[in-house]
């Protein structure tokens, strides 16, 4: 099941590329192939969903071994950590989808093609339970976004914003080879065999030296895929040359992508490195809260609006995963979902007030946009709602998480972070009120949201609204693997915090 949840995309892609004159019709028959698959990717799961036992650990199990000479094996698996970004990522794979349709594209074919390799390779990274296999889609990843924001970013600059993100995520993937290669080597026991099978390595622990460095490599791919502030130096071109479609599934999806793996590979395999550098996460968390917050408050392009405010969002999943406690982990995962919900219909919404204002995302030429669109301007502020975490709301639940079980263990960076919370209502209502209210400017259209576009923004909607009714069916189902991805870590924390008491008695 699990394999043809990954590959299906990909088979559709290149369906797509085979479809005959597709060039000549606007790319309408590959996109429509696309979007069967995608939906149908969506479609499957959704089942995986239905089918999963909230007590059953690790499920839908494929393991064969691929490599043996190396121990590689073709592992995969879905349990609480990666169901609900399994959907995320069908779900807003599928909406990107529907909105390449609302638009022609030079090589259509092609177009069609690296959207759905990018998203057979976020799915594999994420249903991966083999480091080498996880290594192998993550740098998978790259290539499509090379081309897509190449080939068809919608900036002039966006050679140089490919380039720059290239250069970034590719020295974070060689730190991750690196580090992925030796922990498969240096935790082979005398006489033993070398695998690379997470539960395996999570059982043949490193020393500490090890540990730290390894930590250090794989900590730095995932800060930059992320981003994280001060890794995040190419996400603001990246983000403003990308098209619409990639760049909702490139900070809806792929930023998950390094939150999750500190979750799967870092904190069980590496429990004394992470208890070791906490504090240095932590700092990394708060500093991406405040700089993303105030960068997010400073920008006239609404685009980086959110997309500084995205780096703060990820700091406050980086604090929970890194306060080392259950409901901070459980918080995390929560708000990786509610952000990539968020996120993706807020680029939409942009690039609908974009076209409104003569194809500039520039805030101080909006204004007054909500004077006949009332279907786009309740769209956008239930949104923008769940951006800044009224109470009620999924990302209320998921902040909250996060600073109680910062606040049980390190409560000065859970302080420092609650202005955070504060800054991201100060540039989410600012983004609305810019864009919405205040005169119409001379030469702007106000305009209602099409069939179309109802049908892209509507239904993630409708899930933002369903998850801030009823978040429990979230946390029920990520609670016992978010305890386990944590325990060895907090075991060693703890035991750093006891050892100096214990001497001292002693």
């Amino acid at each position: 099941m699990l394999s043809v949840l990954i590959f299906l995309p990909l088979a559709g892609g290149i369906l797509a590329m085979l479809m005959p004159n597709a060039d000549e019709d606007g790319g309408q028959r590959a996109g429509f192939v696309s979007l069967l698959t995608a939906a149908g990717t969506l479609g499957l799961a959704i089942g995986i969903l239905a089918d999963f036992d909230t007590g059953g650990g690790l499920q839908q199990v494929t393991d064969v071994t691929w490599i043996s000479e190396l121990g590689i094996h073709y592992k995969l698996g879905v349990d609480g950590l990666n169901i609900f970004l399994i959907l995320l990522t069908a779900l807003l794979w599928l909406a990107a989808t529907v909105a390449a349709l609302l638009r022609s594209w030079e090589r259509p074919r092609l177009f069609y093609m690296m959207l759905a390799l990018g998203e057979t390779a976020a799915l594999g990274a994420f249903c991966a339970q083999d480091l080498a296999l996880f290594v192998l889609f993550f740098d998978l990843m790259l290539i499509p976004f090379y081309f897509l924001i190449g080939i068809w970013g919608t900036g002039e600059d966006r050679v140089r914003a490919t380039t720059t993100f290239v250069i970034y995520t590719l020295v974070g993937s060689l730190l991750m080879l690196s580090a992925a290669v030796a922990t498969g080597i240096l935790a082979t026991p005398p006489g033993g065999d070398t695998t690379f099978e997470l539960s395996e390595l999570a059982r043949r622990r490193l020393s500490q030296g090890s540990q730290d460095w390894i930590f250090l490599f794989f900590a730095a791919a995932f800060l930059v895929k992320m981003p994280a502030f001060p890794l995040h130096g190419w996400m603001p071109a990246a983000y403003r040359n990308a098209p619409t479609p990639v760049v909702a599934v490139l900070s809806g999806v792929l930023s998950k992508v390094g939150a999750y793996g500190f979750l799967r590979i870092c904190l069980p395999l590496y429990p004394d490195a992470a208890a070791q550098f906490q504090e240095l996460l932590l700092v990394i968390a708060v500093a991406s809260i405040l700089y993303g917050s105030v960068m997010a408050f400073t920008q006239t392009s609404a685009t980086l609006v959110v997309g500084y405010s995205s780096i703060a969002q990820l700091g406050f999943i980086t604090l929970g995963i890194f306060s080392l406690t259950q409901s901070g982990a459980q918080g995390a995962l929560i708000q990786m979902v509610n952000h990539g919900l968020v996120v993706a219909p807020l680029f939409f919404i942009i690039a609908v007030l974009a076209a409104r204002v003569g194809g500039t995302d520039d805030l101080r030429r909006m204004g007054g946009l909500a004077m006949r669109a009332p279907v786009l301007a309740v769209l956008f502020l239930v949104v923008t709602m769940a951006t800044l975490a009224i109470p009620g709301s999924a990302n209320f639940v998921g902040e909250f998480l996060i600073l109680n079980g910062t606040f049980n263990a390190k409560i000065v960076y859970a302080i420092v972070a609650g202005a955070g919370v504060v800054l991201a209502a100060v540039y989410s209502l600012r983004l609305y009120q810019r864009s919405m209210h205040n005169p119409l400017p001379e030469g702007v259209e106000s305009r209602d949201l099409t069939l179309s576009q109802v049908t892209l923004v509507a239904p993630i909607v409708a899930v933002i609204v369903t998850l801030a009714l009823y978040p429990q069916f979230i946390l029920k189902r990520t609670e016992p693997s978010t305890t386990v991805s944590v325990a060895a870590a907090a075991r060693a924390a703890h035991n750093d915090l006891t050892a100096p008491a214990l001497e001292a008695r002693r």
